[in-house]
């Protein structure tokens, strides 16, 4: 008996995949006639083929209606069923990506990443830098020493002092800085800044000016030495106790309360500006001085450390020479703040910390001074040399001795108006 299908027995089967044959079909498309697409069933779950169904009696036309009815077994082109993301599929479990094909990135996520990369690096930079520039800080001048001081008014006052300190200067140094041997220190500038909602005011005040010294306590010896109505030189309250002698009779001879000091000498000076990469700036007029070897032409130019010291020094070239210099120091310093808060200096990393470096080491300040407080001023002193602000000499009157005499009418109002944070109306002339 015959157990093949009617229509499989004996040589009916034709050429056929299989049974020696070299037919290019599989017998599951070219033999099995009854097999063709039935009714579509609906789907059992993702990734199951539509099933075929049986008819008898059908023949070969039947491959070919099942090709043009869009049924193919998928046998000889390799097809996986499955719906996409199933099993063995790409994107699902234990499956791949056709070759050369790999998933879109997800920028949204990657931006997400950088952005809080690039945020704590900014922040451990910033707090690094806060602190290795806090520690430079040379905090060693007790304003608490200074006695009977007036009361604070509105607004910030700074007394900013250029000393002619030697420290650190070899012996070459101060031959080609012109700055002599003298032992000691004394001032060379002397300068009130005060920064207010009305407006920043840069007042010089001459070494030549003539001061009472009150009445005080010694710095070192903790000892009171009483006021004798003693008239000097302002420079040589410094000379005689220090920076809190300074302050006191500043503050003795003009009723306006200082809240912070700031002290440079020479070379410190000399090394910020060589840091930054010189200074420019305009001088009226050409001058030459064999004491500070200053030798200026007219006109905008750049100048070093050993120049920039050699101009803010000067005043033998001058015939007011006192308050000549005054301004020039003024000047020279604005335009030296304007300089280091440049964003090219700020945020160029090469220059910012050696001349950070520069500046913090060769800065001595009040206990009580900050980094925001230093900041605060070296902006304020940027507007005054901008034109934001006000930049004057004390109000002189006279000469009583070789010492000029401050206007006591200009300085009273003067005062009034910096301790009441008020627009400053009165001039140096």
């Amino acid at each position: 008996m015959n157990d093949w299908p009617e229509g499989w027995s004996g040589n009916d089967r034709g050429s056929r995949y299989g049974n020696g044959s070299a037919g290019a079909q599989p017998e599951s498309a070219r033999v099995m006639r009854q097999v063709r697409r039935g009714p579509a069933a609906p789907p059992q779950g993702a990734g199951v083929p539509q099933q075929p169904s049986y008819v008898s009696g059908q023949g070969h036309g039947d491959y070919t209606n099942a090709q043009q009815s869009g049924y193919d077994s998928g046998y000889s082109s390799g097809q996986v069923y499955g719906a996409p993301g199933g099993p063995g599929q790409p994107g699902g479990p234990g499956g791949g990506y056709p070759q050369g094909a790999r998933p879109a990135p997800d920028w949204r996520r990657r931006i997400k990443w950088t952005a809080i990369t690039v945020a704590v690096v900014v922040v451990v930079t910033s707090v690094s830098t806060y602190f290795w520039a806090d520690s430079k800080l040379r905090r060693e001048v007790d304003l608490s020493k200074v006695i009977d001081r007036p009361d604070a008014g509105d607004g910030t006052n700074y007394l900013i002092v250029g000393s002619d300190s030697r420290e650190g200067l070899t012996a070459e140094d101060k031959k080609e800085l012109h700055t002599g041997s003298a032992e000691g220190k004394r001032t060379d500038s002397m300068m009130i800044l005060h920064v207010g909602s009305s407006g920043d005011t840069l007042i010089s005040l001459p070494r030549d000016s003539d001061v009472e010294i009150p009445t005080y306590v010694g710095s070192e010896s903790g000892k009171t030495f009483k006021g004798t109505g003693r008239h000097t030189k302002l420079n040589a309250a410094y000379a005689e106790d220090g920076p809190t002698l300074l302050v006191r009779t500043v503050e003795y001879n003009t009723g306006l309360h200082i809240d912070h000091y700031v002290e440079i000498g020479f070379a410190g000076f000399a090394n910020i500006v060589d840091a930054v990469g010189g200074v420019e700036i305009t001088i009226d007029q050409a001058f030459k001085d064999k004491y500070s070897g200053a030798d200026f032409k007219a006109g905008k130019q750049t100048l070093n450390g050993e120049e920039a010291l050699a101009f803010v020094r000067t005043r033998h070239a001058f015939a007011a020479s006192d308050l000549q210099r005054t301004k020039n120091q003024q000047k020279f310093l604005a335009a030296l703040a304007h300089q280091v808060a440049t964003p090219s200096t700020i945020l160029n990393p090469f220059k910012f910390y050696p001349v950070m470096g520069a500046g913090l080491d060769s800065l001595i300040v009040d206990k009580d001074m900050g980094l925001y407080d230093l900041g605060s001023m070296f902006f304020a002193m940027k507007g005054v040399n901008g034109g934001d602000g006000v930049s004057m000499n004390m109000p002189i009157s006279g000469s009583s001795g070789g010492n000029l005499v401050w206007d006591k009418t200009k300085v009273k109002q003067l005062v009034n108006e910096l301790n009441n944070d008020e627009k400053v109306t009165v001039t140096s002339d």
